[in-house]
């Protein structure tokens, strides 16, 4: 079956032009991956004890963490996307159209490579609900450094935010699927991407998409600073006090112009969704706390002196779509889940692990108490 995009291509791409990490010597390497192989195990029950998701923190415990360089980042990210976008990209019928998109897939992937600290992938299992943690080790320690952070403490920060990821994705085995269905939704099914005559696609529009994104991320590379989420990391290359160029900043985005309304819609829902796990992730990791994380304060005040992106997901989004607004609802996911809280406990707030129908909808992410009248009553 032809392919939109040449994975292999990509992961090679993303090896050759993929910045190098800082300079640590091999004692110092042993030294932080046993650290955050040892944060990775630990996070879980500390992940069950504020929730309440006991069975599913064991699941999460009982899945691989990678500790991985920036390379098999990018690998393990291709895996990824070829399982999201499975038959939902355009295929192009120019020669060659396919392996310049992978070459462009693998540019984006460089410059991610740089920011991304930590991730959950459910998409690696065939069994619902599990995954893999993979935490980018020269990314961590370039943070770790630029805060001037104790390290146990930043590794288990990291960690407890990932594996809060897990804890969730186990809870809800059906979570992975709901969100590869928004994304069909948004990016359109294959029939979509056929010609009048049914034919493939020869506009190279995977190609044209991907190039752009290229391009907004190395205009916009100075803005990979994080609010406050460990997902992805200031951007360690780049000062602190870089300029951002405006028209990184504002404006309509890559996919702006070519979003239907009912796209548009599926995409709003599912932003929400994402808000909701980022906000439960960052509350989770505020309720674990000082007896946890002595330094835990610092390290958020560090990160909080940062903006914009919080996600490898809310990165992509604000570059694809220029999502100014509803990036908006990232950071009202923890208000949200805050809300519900005060309202009906952890025990409450776990109700949006029951199934889809009880995932708070864009509207009720701004107005908990809405969420709280309709699922509890």
């Amino acid at each position: 079956m032809t392919q939109a995009i040449d994975w292999d291509a990509a992961v090679a791409r993303a090896a050759s032009v993929g910045r190098a990490g800082p300079p640590i010597d091999r004692q110092g390497l042993l030294a932080l991956v046993a650290s955050l192989r040892q944060a990775a195990a630990d996070a879980p029950a500390y992940v069950a004890d504020v929730t309440g998701l006991h069975e599913a923190a064991e699941i999460a415990a009982d899945q691989p963490a990678l500790i991985v360089d920036r390379p098999r980042w990018a690998e393990a990210a291709t895996e990824t996307f070829a399982s999201l976008t499975d038959g939902l990209l355009p295929v192009s019928r120019m020669p060659g159209a396919a392996r310049l998109a992978g070459e462009q897939l693998g540019w984006v992937l460089a410059l991610l490579g740089t920011r991304v600290l930590g991730q959950f992938d459910p998409y690696v299992s065939p069994e619902p609900g599990r995954g893999r943690l993979l935490v980018v080790a020269p990314n961590v320690l370039s943070v770790q450094r630029q805060l001037d952070a104790d390290a146990q403490d930043f590794h288990l920060w990291v960690c407890l935010h990932e594996q809060t990821h897990a804890v969730q994705f186990a809870a809800a085995p059906w979570l992975a699927d709901h969100l590869k269905t928004a994304l069909a939704q948004v990016i359109g099914s294959e029939d979509d991407t056929k010609d009048g005559d049914g034919e493939e696609s020869d506009d190279g529009g995977t190609v044209s998409l991907l190039t752009r994104l290229r391009r907004t991320l190395r205009r916009g590379d100075g803005e990979g600073e994080s609010d406050g989420d460990p997902d992805v990391g200031p951007d360690p290359e780049v000062p602190a006090d870089a300029e951002t160029p405006p028209d990184a900043a504002a404006g309509p985005g890559v996919l702006d112009a070519v979003l239907e309304p009912e796209q548009r819609a599926a995409l709003t829902e599912a932003v929400a969704v994402m808000s909701l796990l980022e906000g439960h992730a960052d509350v989770v990791m505020d309720e674990v706390g000082p007896s946890a994380i002595p330094t835990v304060k610092q390290i958020r005040a560090g990160f909080e002196k940062r903006r914009d992106e919080r996600t490898l997901t809310a990165l992509l989004m604000r570059r694809l779509l220029g999502m100014d607004a509803k990036l908006a609802q990232y950071r009202n996911g923890a208000v949200f889940v805050r809300g519900v809280r005060e309202k009906v406990g952890h025990s409450g707030l776990n109700a949006v692990f029951a199934g889809p129908e009880n995932l708070p909808t864009a509207a009720e992410i701004a107005d908990p108490d809405a969420w709280v009248a309709r699922v509890h009553g």
